[in-house]
This record gives C-alpha cells, sequence and structure tokens, in this order.
C-alpha cells in the first residue's frame, strides 16, 4: 500500500513538474524571443561577448540562404558589402539583428544611435563568379583571441552546419563575413571618444577651431604627406584597416593633458603608401610646440567610452604626479604616451582597438621625411603648414 501510494506520489510530481517545466519555457520563449542571445556570459569581457554574438548571428542568418540566395547575390555584385538590413531577412532574423545590434552597441558604448551596424561582406572578388556558377556560399566570422593564434575559422552553411576553414589561406569556396561596419563604428566611436576628451577640459575643440578660422592671425599645423603601414600579414578574414590617431600633450594654458582625434579613412591596407595632404596636428593646442602621436587601429570588440575614459585618466594621473610640468618640459609628454601604452590590457593587443605605433616628440616648425615610428611599424613624412587668414 506504501509502496504504491508513493509511486502515484511521485507520478504526480513528476506530472507537474513537466508541466511546470514545459510553462517556464513557454514563458522564457515569450519574454526572450531569442535564447541564443541570453545564455551568452555577460561577466565575460565585452570583446567575447560581441564574438559570441556574430556567431549567434552567423548560424541564424546562414540559414536564409536558400531563401535570399539570388537577392544576396545581386545586393553584394557591386560594392561586395551589404547591411543585414538591406538584406530581406525572414522576421525572426530581423529580431535577432536588432537585439544583436542593441546589445552590441550597448558593449561597445554606442547607445546614443540606433541604426544597424551589421553587415555581410564577400571575402574575396574573386569568390564572386564561383558564387554566381552556383556555388552556395558559408557564412563566417571572427574568433575571439589575438589573429595571430587563430588556426581555423568557424563558418556555416544553409543547413546550420559548422565547417573549419584555415585562418591563413583563403578559402576555394564563397564565404561571407559577418562583421560590424567598420566605418560606421569608426566614425560614431571616435566621436565618443571626441566628445569625453572635450567635456574634460573647458572649451572644445569645435569652439577652438571656429576661433581659429575666424582670428587675424596664422594658424601653424603640421601636415601628413604620406603614411605607410608594414605589412603584418593579418589573416583573410580581417579585412582593411580603420586606423585613427590619438594626438598628445599639454595645454599651453593649464597643467593639464590634451588629448585629441584624427580619424584616418583612407588607411585601408598595409604595405601601401597614402598621400593623404591631412593636417595632423594643430600647434596652438600645445604647450612647447611638441606632441605625440599614437596610431591605433579600429577593431570590431572596443567600448569606445571606457577607452576614452581610461585613456583620459591615465594622462590625468600622470600629469597630476608631477610636481611642476615646466620643469621637465617637453620631456614630460613621452611619460603621457608611455602610461597610455603599458596601462593597455592584453586583450587590447588582440582584436580590439589595436596599437599600431607612436611617434615621441614631433616639434612644430620641423620636417619629418619617412620617419619611422618607434615599434618599426609605421612611416610618415610631416611637413610644416602656415594656414595664413583670410584677407
Amino acid at each position: 500500500m506504501n509502496h504504491l501510494i508513493k509511486t502515484a506520489l511521485m507520478g504526480s510530481l513528476l506530472a507537474s513538474f513537466s508541466s511546470f517545466s514545459a510553462d517556464l519555457v513557454k514563458t522564457t520563449n515569450a519574454l526572450s524571443p531569442h535564447p541564443e542571445l541570453d545564455i551568452i556570459d555577460q561577466f565575460n569581457h565585452s570583446t567575447m561577448q560581441v564574438t559570441d554574438i556574430k556567431r549567434v548571428l552567423a548560424s541564424n542568418v546562414a540559414r536564409d540562404l536558400k531563401s535570399q540566395n539570388k537577392h544576396w547575390l545581386n545586393m553584394l555584385n557591386k560594392n561586395h558589402t551589404a547591411k543585414l538590413s538591406k538584406l530581406h531577412l525572414t522576421q525572426n532574423n530581423q529580431q535577432l539583428m536588432q537585439s544583436a545590434n542593441a546589445r552590441t552597441r550597448s558593449l561597445k558604448g554606442l547607445e546614443q544611435e540606433n541604426s544597424n551596424l551589421y553587415q555581410l561582406r564577400l571575402a574575396s572578388e574573386k569568390m564572386l563568379e564561383q558564387w554566381q556558377d552556383g556555388q552556395q556560399p558559408l557564412i563566417a566570422f571572427a574568433p575571439k583571441g589575438d589573429d595571430k593564434d587563430w588556426i581555423y575559422i568557424e563558418a556555416f552553411d544553409a543547413q546550420g552546419n559548422v565547417h573549419l576553414l584555415d585562418a591563413h589561406t583563403m578559402p576555394s569556396q564563397p564565404v561571407l563575413i559577418l562583421e560590424l561596419d567598420g566605418q560606421q563604428v569608426k566614425k560614431e566611436g571616435l566621436a565618443v571618444m571626441q566628445s569625453i576628451f572635450e567635456q574634460a577640459r573647458n572649451q572644445p575643440a569645435s569652439e577652438f577651431m571656429a576661433q581659429q578660422t575666424m582670428q587675424a592671425s596664422s594658424i601653424s599645423t603640421s601636415k601628413l604627406d604620406r603614411i605607410r603601414l608594414n605589412d603584418d600579414e593579418e589573416p583573410w578574414i580581417s579585412g582593411k584597416a580603420e586606423v585613427y590617431a590619438v594626438v598628445t600633450g599639454v595645454s599651453p594654458s593649464r597643467d593639464e593633458p590634451i588629448l585629441d582625434i584624427v580619424d584616418m579613412p583612407y588607411l585601408d591596407h598595409d604595405g601601401t603608401d597614402y598621400t593623404p595632404n591631412q593636417i595632423l596636428i594643430h600647434w596652438e593646442r600645445y604647450r612647447w610646440q611638441a606632441a605625440d602621436v599614437l596610431l591605433m587601429e579600429q577593431d570590431d570588440n572596443t567600448n569606445y567610452q571606457d577607452l576614452a575614459t581610461t585613456f583620459l585618466d591615465i594622462v590625468t594621473q600622470v600629469m597630476r604626479a608631477i610636481p611642476d610640468p615646466n620643469v621637465q618640459g617637453y620631456a614630460i609628454i613621452p611619460q603621457l604616451t608611455n602610461q597610455l601604452i603599458k596601462a593597455m590590457p592584453s586583450h587590447w593587443f588582440s582584436n580590439d582597438d589595436d596599437y599600431l605605433d607612436v611617434f615621441y616628440t614631433l616639434f612644430e616648425g620641423q620636417t619629418y621625411s619617412n620617419h619611422m615610428g618607434a615599434s618599426n611599424n609605421a612611416r610618415i613624412t610631416l611637413t610644416p603648414l602656415t594656414i595664413n587668414p583670410r584677407n
């Protein structure tokens, strides 16, 4: 009798538990239509989380290949890139893209905008003909960690199967890379950084430049005539570079650091000479007519609010530790820059915004011809340029 009662009670409990579990799954799915995003470990560094988001997107978007193959082929026929929002994704994948985009923006400190950041890019122009001939493409994404340590690249086919591709050999079949739009991310990210730098000083750079434009005296600058990055043999999945400069120095009117951002949107590839004729330094902004230039490369995983705040905190602490900056003079500027480089966490040298090179103690009025950076990765030609006032 007792055995029968126990058996009945266990059966009842199991039935109740099964019913509760089913209701819980239904409730969870109702609250979150994309549980794959919810299981991403939010205690991981943002670098890992962004990569995990890309993996979820790639595996799901690949399933739209069957129905959208012709449309995608037409979209990528000319520019070889296309925003996900333009690719006629299924409703479920559109919702997934929106959720992934919101999470990615939060992780990168780009929450002031809401436009889609994700895109597909054909890994090589040569793959277009193969795709047109009927070969079904795979959808891949850049993995975690230092790209020099990558062995294989995960890619998904239309059935959801995983393929492992050699990280250092271009695949023989068409591959679409799911990634962030580097130009858009860099544009928004640098605006965030410059805004934080401007908030830390009394006079915004935009206001300063407006005053310089209206004043009667000449403006002293240094112009970037030529720049070249050494070929670092990045994996095929990485695509073109997105480079920017951080100019560091000391305010001419106050004992505080000055940080400025200079975008270099033309600098796409290593091993190539570029002649931008770009103004790099406005000397009125820097004491002792001296400044350093730090070159960085934008990648998918940086939080720009954190990056700008970290840079600003570091140089401010260094300045506060110097009793009288005028005693050491311009020799303190490399101290500011060195502390920036030393304080970079190890993941900044993986697939976050990468340190490329640094040019120490550049002076106003001097010409630097084929001047090599301290890390021997960048070479520049910099010449003085005086902008005369309008008559």
